[in-house]
């Protein structure tokens, strides 16, 4: 009897097999280097395709990439780099390395647990802040969360509640650029939209003492300002199933930008994964799945309360 040559092997082993020995050849770097483009991606809330624009590559290209099948050159990865609004140094995962400094910290922070790490970060916002927290912190109430997690729903019942002012964070970012959320990011871009946003933020914050903010699902997705959000408000994670996202921005007529894509699952998930670690930050988290608006509404309102009467 004939020996099975190598494509008789081939042609008869499982499909899956197949992928298995191939996601084994791929080269760690490369798939570590794509995972991060992917975190990234998700953590701005971009499609691949506006990255591949943005970044002047093929959407197949930046797909290999992301997958750890392509070995994108150095002037690519550049270019993705900027369509990410990151340096490269933090697209390959370690700007920590730009200064003596930075390693001592780094070596100081590295292994440390996650409520150690938020004890560091709030012990050096204030020290950084000039030694002051901000006593009217338990009086501002910001709601964050993906579109469709109920903010603008809930949060205007949630003031009336509380007897307190409600503020929809990107109407005042639209009022100081004088044009829609969208027009600024076609005009002008998401360096320009981040600005406006922290601006917004850091206005809201000084005119209002005791508010309801919601806020845009990407605020989070700038360190800078989601750190003076943490440092003067009360925060709320507004958690939805992927699903019931999707469902509710459908329901609302909303159509951009995730729903328009063929992916628009795939992406929402990522996006939710890949800011999940940041909602998570929160003082508080409600999750609105499968819930009626009052039943939603009550828990909400129940734990805002709790918080707010804490010893300070």
């Amino acid at each position: 009897m004939n020996e099975p040559t190598d494509t008789d092997i081939a042609l008869s082993t499982p499909a899956d097999t197949l992928q298995d020995a191939a996601e084994e050849a791929k080269n760690p770097l490369l798939v570590a280097l794509g995972e991060r483009v992917r975190t990234l991606r998700a953590q701005r809330g971009l499609t691949r395709k506006a990255v591949a624009v943005a970044a002047d590559v093929s959407e197949r290209h930046l797909a290999n990439l992301e997958y750890g099948t392509g070995n994108a050159s150095i002037l690519v990865l550049q270019q993705v780099a900027g369509a990410l609004h990151c340096s490269l140094a933090e697209l390959l995962g370690d700007f920590t390395t730009r200064s003596p400094e930075w390693l001592l910290i780094r070596e100081l922070l590295e292994h440390r647990s996650e409520p150690e790490l938020r004890r560091v970060r709030l012990a050096l916002h204030q020290l950084l802040s000039g030694g002051g927290s901000d006593t009217a912190r338990h009086r501002r109430i910001a709601l964050i969360g993906l579109r469709g997690a109920g903010k603008s729903t809930l949060g205007p019942l949630l003031a009336r509640d509380l007897d307190v002012p409600f503020v929809e964070l990107s109407r005042e970012i639209e009022t100081l650029a004088g044009c829609s959320v969208r027009e600024i990011h076609d005009l002008y871009g998401t360096t320009a939209y981040r600005r406006y946003e922290r601006r917004a933020l850091e206005e809201t914050v000084q005119i209002h003492s005791e508010v309801v903010i919601a806020t845009p699902g990407g605020i989070v997705s700038d360190p800078a300002t989601f750190n003076e959000l943490l440092a003067h408000c009360t925060t709320v994670w507004l958690r939805a199933a992927p699903e019931e996202h999707m469902g509710r921005v459908l329901a609302q007529g909303d159509m951009r930008p995730m729903a328009a894509s063929k992916e628009a699952m795939d992406d929402l998930r990522r996006i939710l994964e890949g800011r999940a670690a940041f909602y998570s930050k929160a003082d508080l988290t409600v999750d609105t799945s499968g819930q009626a608006l009052e039943e939603s509404l009550r828990e909400l309102l129940t734990g805002v309360r709790a918080l707010m009467a804490q010893p300070r």
